[in-house]
């Protein structure tokens, strides 16, 4: 499961580098915690219902999506895909099993961070809980949008919702996950578009 992404670590630091106020001994020193690199073939799972996340990753390449297991169906919550960090979330922070699979929809190369090092790091520079504070404000801004969409009775509006936010996604991620992601079946959205 682990290989080379040459880029991984220069497409990371390229972003750091867009934030103001992180200095580059500190953006350096992160970097540096990402030790380890992930390749998942496409169907392969980075997190599963039941296992606890133990890292933080960023996504080099691929495309992955996060779902909701059920009896009855898989729920698409969200997707992972290039330049994005990700995991399952809620058992990242409170160490506990995971209630969502992350699994790849392409092969993916990933940079993998353990909680106990980016804990450490983000306690101990002021500068990265800036940053990471900004970046959950920002993911919770797009978590009660997507509330907001859930609540939509409309598939209509659902649809134009994202395509507002997110249009790169209609070129990403195949109609299937995005009908799952919208609440609606594959035959509504390819009415609607």
């Amino acid at each position: 499961m682990a290989t080379e992404s040459p880029d991984g670590v220069a497409m990371l630091a390229a972003l750091l580098r867009l934030v103001p106020y992180l200095r580059e001994t500190d953006v350096q020193e992160f970097l540096a915690l990402w030790k380890r690199r992930v390749t998942l073939r496409r169907g392969d799972f980075l997190v599963q219902a039941g296992q606890v996340e133990h890292n933080l990753y960023f996504v080099t390449s691929g495309l992955l999506r996060i779902y909701y297991p059920t009896q009855a169906e898989e729920i698409c919550v969200g997707f992972g895909y290039a330049n994005n960090m990700l995991c399952s979330f809620p058992s990242f922070v409170a160490n506990q099993p995971s209630d969502y699979c992350l699994q790849a929809l392409k092969k993916c190369d990933l940079l993998a961070l353990s909680r106990a090092d980016f804990t450490e790091f983000v306690e101990r520079n002021a500068p990265f809980a800036r940053f990471w504070r900004q970046e959950l404000e920002r993911v919770l801004v797009g978590r009660i949008e997507r509330e907001i969409d859930l609540l939509l009775p409309e598939p209509e509006r659902r649809l134009a919702r994202l395509l507002a936010r997110s249009p790169h996604i209609f070129q990403l991620v195949p109609k299937k996950y995005i009908a799952s992601y919208l609440r609606m079946t594959p035959e509504t959205l390819s009415r609607l578009r």
